[in-house]
């Protein structure tokens, strides 16, 4: 039986985050710039921890905190390693790109402290819980997005703050009308207590919640900051924001809605932001000739594919797990997908990646997988993702969402072969044709990001070859 005094370890994985985001923020005031990797070194101690901490209690039977506002069960344990091990991940392109830096330790401190809010927002069960932990994963990301000191990067993040005070705003409307209704803020007393409130106004005040969680998310309608936030800041920086904010924004968008009454319509909500979503990121890719801003359209469209189950909640047992098995192979595989285009800079047009391949050959593998993995190809992470989700729809009654999936994932293939084929091509026939594929040594590759982007490739297909394993866990609630 659990005790008082074993309670506060509980959110032990959320308080090193927290501690440790201050710890390099203070800390970093006294070291020296050439000494800033001993704070980078601390942040990667405190994010191992927490995994280990999340992953000892993953486990233990579901319960909560703070008078039930926080839920504590095996889908807020497999956000919290989901976030700290990307944020781990993301840490390898810093030993190239802002090692010694002036605001090196600052950007750790903001990664932990977006991190954490992150987190929060997974666990909430209660309005003010998912509003602070909103806030505190969306301020630090502004910071973030500026620290590239650019012209475009001054754009994106402005363009981001923006839209986050524009959407944070609606969120909290919504969470004021909700409150203002019921009485209460709490999920479970709001399931309880919504049914009997006017449909009407329950229906506009959801949208404005839920159309805030989509900003973090980087969906349809909030998704206008994210491929000029992938493209104009650091590549640090994008790889971050279209991972990490993203878990807890769809997981917490998955808890909400359970507690909606069955007579609005929110599903109808939902379900057309995942098309719009998913549509409009793979048709705006297309066009791209800058491989991150390709890749922010891309991610775009992915949160179309994981609104898909949470459309099937509270209509199908498969809708909980297929979105946690898809979180965590997107999370690996949009990895892998940045870390390719950090490990080569300077090449910020599609045709400079003719005859990478050849000088390049496990950057090329690791770019085909990441990739070909966020099209769905077996056997990779995210090809459980999409046929697990699309059979959560089909279970759910949404059978022509399922064919929507299928159709945006073919679709979604012809962007990345526009990448991925003159990767592939011989330097000479790049030669031939009129391309401009720089020497290596011009364009010099940068060790850190190679390496993780061969790791994070890797454990796309470890990912999706243990799928098995994982689903087990996830559909332990």
């Amino acid at each position: 039986m659990e005790t008082e005094m074993m309670r506060p370890l509980l959110l032990l994985p959320e308080m090193l985050l927290a501690a440790g985001a201050l710890t390099a923020l203070i800390g970093g005031s006294y070291v020296p710039r050439h000494r800033q990797w001993i704070i980078r070194v601390l942040t990667a101690v405190v994010l191992v921890a927490a995994i280990v901490a999340a992953a000892v209690q993953l486990p233990a039977p579901a319960t909560t905190a703070f008078d039930d506002t926080y839920a504590v069960d095996t889908t807020t344990g497999i956000a919290r390693i989901l976030a700290a091990s990307a944020t781990l991940l993301v840490l390898a392109i810093a030993a190239d790109e802002i090692a010694g830096a002036a605001r090196e330790s600052e950007t750790y401190a903001l990664l932990l402290f977006s991190t954490a809010g992150a987190v929060l927002l997974a666990g909430a069960n209660d309005l003010l819980a998912l509003a602070v932990g909103f806030l505190l994963a969306s301020i630090p990301l502004y910071a973030l997005i500026g620290s590239a000191f650019t012209a475009a990067g001054a754009e994106a993040a402005m363009k981001t703050y923006l839209m986050g005070a524009l959407f944070g705003i609606l969120l909290l409307v919504g969470v004021t009308a909700l409150s203002g209704l019921t009485g209460t803020t709490l999920y479970a007393e709001l399931a309880d207590r919504l049914p009997e409130a006017p449909q009407g106004v329950i229906t506009v005040a959801a949208v404005a919640v839920i159309a805030g969680l989509l900003f973090k998310a980087g969906g349809v309608p909030a998704h206008f900051w994210v491929p000029d936030a992938a493209q104009g800041s650091t590549a640090l920086a994008a790889t971050f924001l279209t991972t990490v904010p993203k878990i807890g924004a769809l997981v917490a968008v998955y808890r909400f809605v359970g507690v909606l009454p069955a007579t609005t319509s929110w599903p109808v909500v939902v379900a057309a932001a995942a098309v719009a979503s998913m549509t409009l990121g793979n048709l705006a890719a297309y066009w791209q000739s800058d491989p991150r801003r390709l890749l922010g359209w891309s991610t775009v469209s992915q949160v179309g594919f994981l609104l898909v189950p949470v459309v099937a909640a509270g209509r199908s047992d498969l809708a909980l797990p297929s979105l946690l098995v898809y979180l965590t192979g997107y999370t690996v595989t949009n990895i892998a997908g940045f870390a390719v285009s950090a490990a080569l800079p300077g090449r910020r047009d599609l045709a400079d990646w003719r005859g990478v391949a050849a000088g390049r050959p496990w950057l090329a593998a690791a770019l085909l997988v990441a990739l070909l993995g966020l099209v769905g190809t077996p056997p990779t992470a995210v090809f459980v993702g999409k046929v697990t989700t699309a059979t959560a729809a089909w279970d759910g009654g949404y059978a022509w969402l399922a064919v929507v999936v299928f159709l945006n994932s073919v679709i979604s293939l012809f962007y990345y072969l526009r990448w991925i084929v003159p990767t592939y091509r011989s330097p000479a026939q790049a030669s031939s044709d009129g391309g401009h594929s720089a020497p290596f040594h011009q364009n010099p590759v940068r060790r850190w990001p190679e390496r993780l982007a061969v790791t994070a490739a890797a454990l796309s297909l470890l990912v999706g070859v243990a799928a098995g394993l994982l689903w087990d866990v996830a559909a332990s609630q």
